[in-house]
This record gives C-alpha cells, sequence and structure tokens, in this order.
C-alpha cells in the first residue's frame, strides 16, 4: 500500500520538462494525479520568451489546483480551465499561435468513494488495476497510428499534423484541444492502483518490448518506480553502444512514473498522506 512519484531528467545538464503531482483535498476523501510530458521543440522559433519546464509548471499547478478545489467539474474542463489561465500569464509577451508554442502531453486521474475519472492527451499512458489484478492501459493512440512518412519533418509536422485534424494533438494554448482528450468513468470498485507515465518510462513496453503494459505495471508494483526508471535507462545505455533498437530521437528522454494505490471504502489514498500535496516536481520559476 504506497504511492510512489518518482521524476527524471534525460540529461542532468538539462532541465526536467515533466512535471507530476499527486494532491488529496483537505477532507483526505478522494484525491488526483497530474503527468505532463513537456514536448521538446527543435532548434529555432517558438514565438515564446519562456521554457517548457515554465509551461509545464504553470499548467501542471494549475491542473493540480483545479481536480482537487472543483471536484465536480469534468476533467476536460479542468483542462481548457488550465490551459486557458496559463495562456493568460504569457500573451502579451509571446506568440501563441506560433506551432512550437510551449505544450505537453496529459494525463490526468481523479478518484472519489464512487468513481475513478480520467483524461489522456498524446502519447504518455495511464494503467488502471482492477482488485482481481488485471491491467487496462488507457491511451491515445493517434500519433503511434500516423504514417512515419508524415512525420518526416518538423515543418510537416507542424503544418499539417500537430495540433490538427488527422493528425495528434497536445496542450499548448488553445482550451478546445482538451475535448479532443480521451476520457472516461470508472466504476471506484472495478479500480485497486493507477499508475500514470511519461513516453520516457512507457519506453519499456513501447520501443524495448521488455513486455506488455500487465508486465510493466506489475514490475512497477514489485520494484518501485525508481528501479523501473532505472531499468530503462539500462535499456537506453545498451541500445546506445549497440544500436539495436531505431526509431529514437533521443538517447535518454525525461522519465516520470506516478504510481497510486487506492485505499478501499474512503475514496483516497492507501497510506499517509499528511499534507495536501504529497509531491509535486519541477515547479520552475
Amino acid at each position: 500500500m504506497r504511492t510512489e512519484l518518482v521524476s527524471e531528467p534525460g540529461d542532468p545538464v538539462r532541465p526536467n520538462e515533466d512535471f507530476a503531482s499527486v494532491a488529496v483535498p483537505a477532507s483526505g476523501q478522494g484525491g488526483a494525479l497530474v503527468v505532463l510530458d513537456g514536448v521538446t521543440p527543435p532548434r529555432g522559433e517558438t514565438g515564446c520568451l519562456h521554457s517548457v519546464p515554465w509551461f509545464t509548471a504553470r499548467l501542471g499547478g494549475a491542473l493540480t489546483e483545479l481536480t482537487v478545489s472543483l471536484p465536480d467539474v469534468p476533467l476536460v474542463d479542468a483542462l481548457a480551465r488550465a490551459i486557458a489561465r496559463t495562456a493568460e500569464a504569457h500573451a502579451e509577451t509571446c506568440d501563441l499561435s506560433h506551432p512550437r508554442t510551449p505544450q505537453a502531453t496529459v494525463v490526468l486521474a481523479r478518484w472519489s468513494a464512487q468513481a475513478v475519472e480520467y483524461l489522456i492527451l498524446s502519447d504518455s499512458a495511464l494503467l488502471v488495476e482492477s482488485p482481481d489484478g488485471a491491467i487496462t492501459p488507457y491511451l491515445d493512440d493517434r500519433l503511434a497510428r500516423l504514417p512515419r512518412a508524415s512525420l518526416a519533418t518538423d515543418a510537416m509536422i507542424d503544418a499539417h499534423i500537430r495540433n490538427k485534424e488527422g493528425g495528434f494533438f497536445t496542450a499548448a494554448a488553445d482550451p478546445s484541444v482538451a475535448g479532443r482528450a480521451v476520457t472516461g468513468v470508472l466504476d471506484r470498485g472495478d479500480v485497486r492502483a493507477l499508475a500514470a507515465l511519461t513516453d520516457g518510462a512507457t519506453r519499456w513496453v513501447e520501443k524495448f518490448r521488455e513486455g506488455d503494459w500487465g508486465d510493466c505495471f506489475r514490475l512497477l508494483r514489485k520494484v518501485g518506480a525508481r528501479e523501473l526508471v532505472e531499468r530503462v535507462r539500462g535499456l537506453e545505455r545498451a541500445d546506445a553502444e549497440e544500436r539495436t533498437y531505431l526509431g529514437r530521437s533521443k538517447t535518454h528522454d525525461d522519465a516520470t512514473v506516478v504510481f497510486a494505490e487506492l485505499a478501499f471504502g474512503t475514496g483516497g489514498l492507501a497510506g499517509t498522506v499528511p499534507a495536501a500535496f504529497e509531491r509535486t516536481v519541477n515547479l520552475e520559476e
């Protein structure tokens, strides 16, 4: 019975562009998790004066607040409000219409005594464990389903794929993108634990084929979030030397894993969470 949060940069000399938080209301009833994977832009203009960590810290902070303080507001609306709030923070100084304005993938989950709500936008993952041990992945696989030819150049992606109909969507400056997310509601009794992972951690499944989603969750439960990330790092190092696997733009990527085991009968987290925010990472000014 535990809650874990691990977020590590792909390169120790560069800021971590991921964001993660776990929050519990003052009542101790229910809770929420937020995981963002900031999109590293290519070299060149982005139209924005701010860094990706600046963006993910503000968007993630707004989402953490809104998902807990407004429990009756659907997650789609919470994301739309958080995007709008973040855009307002730099609309006067930056060109938010630029296709490379700071942006991020999103995983949200919120639970109460009755239900577990979820939202996924782009290529991070949410894994749900049922009381019988079955693992169900909830994914937004639009990017993975695109022909590789359509992703050949940054210019092609920006013009035709990124936040475009028939392409894939990320949280940037347009609140309406929230309506493009994969969403759903599960009965609380059907959920024992949750795990949210950015694509730097899902490489264990998606790039290195060490196992399926069920294997990944069971490994996480057995060895913990940090060890899962360390195993990914080991695979990346071996790959960099042997060049066995192809298709990765980075040797290492920022990797974030949040694990939350839910306490039956309370709607809260298993174990003790002494404060409203168990841990929030990457709150860079």
